[in-house]
């Protein structure tokens, strides 16, 4: 974007924003005739925040259990009770060794 452009749209969303913060504009709208259409948009809006909860709360748990789990895994010294097995570990892509 060019910088005529960013000053131009930074203006009118400056403009736009004082038009809706002021007073006179406040006072035009008047909720007393809004009735149930109000109330049944507050209720579903709320009900939409309250349903951002459920993958939030699934995703916030995950992290702590597996921040938890890496911060207190036993970290194993290497050479001590390591069978030969442990030792020879293969990785994944790689061929087997020949079995005599």
């Amino acid at each position: 974007m060019s910088k005529v452009r960013t000053v131009v749209v930074t203006l009118v969303i400056t403009g736009f924003s004082v038009l809706v913060a002021s007073t006179a504009f406040a006072r035009s709208l008047d909720l007393k005739d809004a009735g149930i259409s109000l109330w049944i948009f507050i209720i579903i809006g709320g009900m939409l925040i309250l349903l951002q909860l459920i993958p939030a709360g699934i995703l916030f748990f995950s992290f702590i259990g597996s921040a938890s789990a890496l911060a207190f895994k036993k970290k194993k010294i290497s050479g001590e009770n390591e069978t030969a097995e442990e030792k020879k570990q293969i990785l994944p892509g790689e061929p087997l060794p020949a079995q005599k």
